[in-house]
Formats: C-alpha cells, sequence, structure tokens
C-alpha cells in the first residue's frame, strides 16, 4: 500500500529536549488531529509538540504542519519524577503512547512499561550480559490524565484550569505514585495481565501503546502482552477524586467491576495505536517484540460502545489497510484521521518511529503518511 499523500512536520530545531543526539522527529510515537492543530509526542520525552496544519501545496501532494509550539507536561500534571535525573542528558520520560480527546479534555497515557537495557557495540560478553540484566521503570511512564483543551486562533491550546459555561475544568491524573497507579495495582490480581507487569515492555510485558475515548470511557490497547496470538483493550472509566488534580477509576457497568477486558485475535500482534471512526475503533496493530513488522490497520465495528467484554476472533476484524515499514526503521507507531479532498475523514495520518534518514528533510522537517481509507474493509 502506497500513501496517498504526504504531511511534512517542522519542528523547532532548538525545542529537541532529548538525550544527546536524539531529535524529536526520530521517534514519534503518537498522532491526534483537531481541526487544523496536530498533536505529536516523542517517547523519549515529558512534553506535547503542537503544530498547525497549512493549506497543501500548489500540486495537492503534500500538506505542511508548522508553527511548532511545546506543551512541557509538569507545567500541568503532578508528575511524580522531575523531568531530569542527575543531568540535563538524563530524561525522565514519559513514553507517552497514547492522545485522544472528548472535546473537554487531551486525555493522555504513558506506556507504564519496564524497560531492559540494551547492549552497545564494542560490549564485552560480561557487559553485555550485565546490561540484558538491567530492568528498570521510570515513574513519569505511569502517567494517565487529562488536560483541557481550548480554542486559541482557529486552532486549540492546553490549560491548566479552563472555566467553562456550567463547570470548571482541571488537568488531573489517576492517582498513584512513582511505583504505579490505581490501575497497576488492581491489575496485578488480573489472572491474564497480573504476571506481566514485572516483564519489560519490549519482552511481552505489561505495555499501553494506544488510546481512544468510548463515550465516558476509556479504551487502552496494550502491545503487549499477546496471549496466545491475542491482544487486548482495557475499558476504564475515571472521575475525579476528592484530592484535587487526581483522578480515581469509576465502575464500567452495574455489576461494579472497575474495569472490562477486551480480546482480539490480531494473528500475534500487539496493538501500537487506536483512533475512532464514527462508531467504530481502528486498531494499528504491530509485533509487540523488536521486530519491523508486519502492520496493518484494523476495524473493530460498533468498539467504541461495547455493552460486555468482548472476545472478537479474527474474522470479526475488518482489514482496512497494510502498511509498509522498513528494516530497522521506518514503524508506523501513531495514526489520527485526517481530511480528504471532499474534507470529510476519509484519510489516515501515520507517523512514525525509528525515521530513516530519507524521511528527514534539513535539520527539523519529518515526512509523514496519509492513506485513503477503503469504504469497505475486509475480513480476514
Amino acid at each position: 500500500m502506497h500513501p496517498s499523500n504526504i504531511v511534512l512536520l517542522e519542528f523547532h530545531p532548538e525545542r529537541d529536549d532529548l538525550s544527546p543526539g536524539k531529535e524529536l522527529r526520530d521517534g514519534l510515537s503518537v498522532a491526534l488531529r483537531m481541526g487544523r492543530t496536530l498533536w505529536l509526542a516523542n517517547d523519549e520525552s515529558v512534553s506535547l509538540e503542537r503544530l498547525t496544519l497549512c493549506e497543501a501545496d500548489s500540486t495537492g501532494r503534500s500538506s505542511f504542519a508548522r508553527e511548532h509550539r511545546q506543551y512541557a507536561l509538569h507545567d500541568y500534571l503532578p508528575l511524580p519524577l522531575p523531568p531530569h535525573g542527575e543531568t540535563r542528558d538524563d530524561i525522565n520520560e514519559a513514553d507517552i503512547e497514547g492522545l485522544a480527546c472528548d472535546g473537554k479534555y487531551l486525555w493522555i497515557a504513558g506506556s507504564h512499561s519496564l524497560r531492559r537495557r540494551q547492549p552497545k557495540e564494542g560490549d564485552g560478553v560480561r557487559k553485555a550480559q550485565r546490561r540484558l540484566a538491567s530492568v528498570s521503570a521510570d515513574g513519569n511512564r505511569y502517567l494517565l490524565g487529562r488536560i483541557p483543551v481550548v480554542e486559541e486562533d482557529g486552532g486549540y491550546t492546553l490549560a491548566r484550569e479552563h472555566a467553562g459555561k456550567n463547570r470548571l475544568r482541571r488537568a488531573a491524573m489517576l492517582r498513584g505514585d512513582e511505583h504505579g497507579k490505581e490501575l497497576t495495582a488492581l491489575l496485578r490480581e488480573d489472572p491474564h495481565l497480573g504476571p506481566f507487569l514485572s516483564i519489560p515492555g519490549k519482552d511481552n510485558g505489561f505495555d499501553i501503546e494506544g488510546l481512544a475515548v468510548a463515550g465516558e470511557h476509556l479504551l487502552l490497547g496494550l502491545r503487549g502482552p499477546v496471549l496466545r496470538g491475542w491482544a487486548l483493550v482495557i475499558e476504564v472509566a475515571l472521575v475525579d477524586d476528592e484530592e484535587e488534580g487526581r483522578l480515581r477509576l469509576a465502575p464500567v457497568d452495574k455489576e461494579g467491576l472497575l474495569y472490562r477486558k477486551h480480546f482480539l485475535d490480531l494473528h500475534g500482534l500487539g496493538i501500537r495505536d487506536l483512533c475512532v471512526q464514527g462508531k467504530d475503533v481502528l486498531v494499528l496493530a504491530g509485533p509487540t517484540m523488536d521486530l519491523d513488522g508486519p502492520v496493518r490497520v484494523l476495524r473493530w465495528r460498533g468498539g467504541t460502545a461495547p455493552r460486555e467484554e468482548a472476545v472478537l476472533h479474527a474474522h470479526q476484524l475488518e482489514t482496512v489497510l497494510e502498511l509498509p515499514f522498513g528494516q530497522g526503521v521506518d514503524h508506523p507507531e501513531g495514526m489520527s484521521l485526517f481530511p480528504g479532498k471532499d474534507g470529510k475523514e476519509t484519510e489516515l495520518l501515520v507517523v512514525h518511529d525509528s525515521a530513516s534518514p530519507s524521511r528527514q528533510i534539513g535539520d527539523s522537517t519529518l515526512v509523514a503518511d496519509v492513506y485513503a481509507i477503503p469504504r469497505k474493509g475486509r475480513t480476514r
């Protein structure tokens, strides 16, 4: 499948607050379009990036997203760790992997995953083994929260709090600390997910990589674990806690359950992103392990309003797109609905992790792909 269009993402070259040698455009993990506003995040940062979409060029083959503005998460949310560790280069990343909007709030999800160190070229056997035995947690990754969105100059901005017509909207995040949140504490007793919370994400451990608003609930797509080929979506509801700036879990059904699990047969793939289209949920599926592909987009019909826990077999999911991927580069990681020539949301913007040099233009511009969404998918 070849893209029908491209968007040139133009970042400010002096706002790459990442580790040495890393740029924002190297590892985009999520994208969300709201009108002319495009929200993006790099999984090694503690910030959100806002670009403004401009008109397509004269050829109609490419659009531009410019006017880069950066929003530090610490300005809005009580993250447990400061932006930096002992040095400026030591980033206490939030590993943002999910963005969604309900019209009032921008919802944000960190991966909630552990990470295992990677051996480096030149390491001896013992040093490489020590690195592979080193597993760590970053408290800022346990992020599940919201920030009020406010209209501004034809686009959107963020506010720590905003006085609306009926109530005051405040930024808040799920209660917990640097060792986990209310959700992870609950999931530790879960027979499917509990054993995987102590395993790093890229080892098929617990790893959130998708977020969607489903009515008054949130859907959390899991890259891992994948259980005998089945991926999972967790459904939760969050409400204001008594403590200002905090949220707590609320029942998702009349039985008082605090979360529901939906199983999707993705033939061994995990969930890399979620995107709502009408009443359906589009699922970006890719490898849970450190592999290149395959990568595809599938449709979960009626996914925004599940009445009960679902077990969806492969033939119940429609294949929408088969996406290209590179060898060690260009891994599709985030997606968002995008307007076609008729102005309707009939296309899909896709951003990539490990962007190849061919996608990088100049010091700070990146090429993102746009794909036409077929009117009718096919079941697998």
